[in-house]
């Protein structure tokens, strides 16, 4: 089943799936920017923007931004993340074109009020003390800072206090100008909606959006590096990681089963061999990180600090077992059914699918089916995740930790037992 996609002639897309079965619509918009979109001055700023555009428009204010969609019984939200940004809502049937004016009022005409600004500053702010107090979170950023060296890539998506309390309306005004452009936007609505409807609504609210953006994206180069913060914790948080694949490498399809075999459950090798057999963790798992220009692959791990050394060597000993020989024909069937069937079982979920959609869309400017996606996962063979991992494995590896970490194995020691 193929969308209907419709281009207005500002450049905006709109894209919908009809489900007249559906009683609700999850519908949104999508822009193509995010904290590697931005320059140094501004880190953080699309975030800022993602919480101000819901502090009031022309005609709203922050609480009936808010209470508009939820005195019908809908939900809104937003996320930003290194290279997207959404708002999303979802409705009953007949109150779809509510989401949308209120969706679009805040894409078009945010007030960004002083008083506002002055109060979403210090939750931001926040915000960002909550991610730094938790080992857990920060380590991410931490991480990403180390693979990608001196590039908005490695900044923080939420930024800093310092830099989040100077934006001011002028700066937000001039980000949107720049990058909230109807090239580097997708509406989106899934759900019983029919789709000449749905383009009516867009573009009697969003035809004026300007047609293109004027920003450019920072290099997407990974590192790796080293990069260790003593807490006093129980745990010692550990990511150890790899540089990775685009979103459209050839690798992509057999990085992610890799990612599975090594680290994607309780089936997965890490798991067992980590939790199950040794018992030094409770959680272990390996994670694909996909961009435009790059790609980051990593294995998370928490443990005591008497156990990071024992665990260490076991976990690159699966490592290095991934790029020595093919992985086992159970192994490879068990993955590519995992990977089927999330894809397969995400089409149940409306909200699911407006985002995969939308996501495709700013991607590769087209919506790939499952069905063609199958195919990629079928294809991929043994011999192809075992040059993935000897491709992945053998770049400079990213260490990084937080905790309880006292005496914990060297850099230098990872990079010898990888290489040995």
């Amino acid at each position: 089943m193929q969308p209907e996609i419709t281009v207005l002639k500002n450049g905006l897309r709109v894209a919908s799936f009809y489900y007249p079965q559906f009683e609700t619509v999850s519908l949104g918009i999508w822009v193509n920017t995010g904290s590697a979109y931005e320059p140094e001055n501004l880190n953080g700023i699309s975030h800022f923007v993602e919480h101000m555009v819901f502090k009031g428009t022309k005609s709203r204010n922050a609480f009936q931004i808010s209470e508009d969609i939820e005195n019908v019984g809908g939900r809104s939200n937003a996320y930003t993340s290194r290279e997207f940004t959404a708002f999303y809502a979802k409705m009953l049937k007949n109150d779809a074109e509510l989401a949308l004016d209120v969706l679009s009022e805040m894409m078009t005409c945010p007030s960004f009020l002083e008083e506002e600004l002055i109060k979403e500053r210090e939750v931001v702010v926040q915000e960002i003390k909550q991610t730094f107090d938790d080992p857990s979170d920060i380590i991410f950023d931490y991480m990403q800072a180390q693979a990608y060296q001196n590039q908005a890539m490695g900044r923080p998506i939420l930024g800093t206090p310092e830099l989040v309390r100077s934006f001011g309306s002028k700066e937000l005004r001039a980000y949107m100008n720049s990058n909230y452009a109807a090239n580097n936007m997708v509406v989106c609505a899934v759900g019983n909606i029919k789709h000449d409807d749905f383009v009516k609504m867009v573009e009697n609210k969003m035809s004026l959006v300007p047609q293109h953006s004027s920003f450019s994206i920072d290099k997407q180069k990974y590192y790796g590096g080293y990069f260790a913060e003593k807490r006093d914790n129980e745990q010692a948080q550990i990511i150890l990681g790899f540089d990775g694949f685009k979103y459209a490498d050839e690798h992509y399809y057999s990085s992610m089963l890799l990612t599975s075999i090594l680290g994607g459950g309780m089936s997965s090798r890490l798991f067992k061999e980590i939790r199950e057999k040794r018992g030094l963790v409770y959680s272990v798992y390996c994670f694909p990180n996909y961009y435009t220009g790059s790609g980051f692959t990593g294995i998370s791990a928490a443990t005591d600090r008497e156990q990071i050394n024992e665990m260490m060597p076991v976990m690159i000993d699966e490592i290095k077992k991934m790029t020595n020989e093919k992985v086992s024909d159970e192994e490879l069937v068990r993955a590519k059914s995992q990977m089927k069937a999330g894809m397969l079982m995400s089409l149940e979920n409306s909200s699911a699918v407006a985002e995969k959609l939308a996501r495709q869309l700013l991607l590769f400017n087209r919506y790939m089916p499952v069905d063609e996606m199958v195919e990629y996962i079928e294809a991929v063979t043994a011999d192809d995740i075992l040059k993935t991992a000897q491709k992945i494995f053998a770049t400079k590896p990213t260490y990084t930790l937080v905790g309880n970490i006292d005496n914990h194995i060297s850099y230098e020691e990872v990079q010898n037992l990888i290489k040995g």
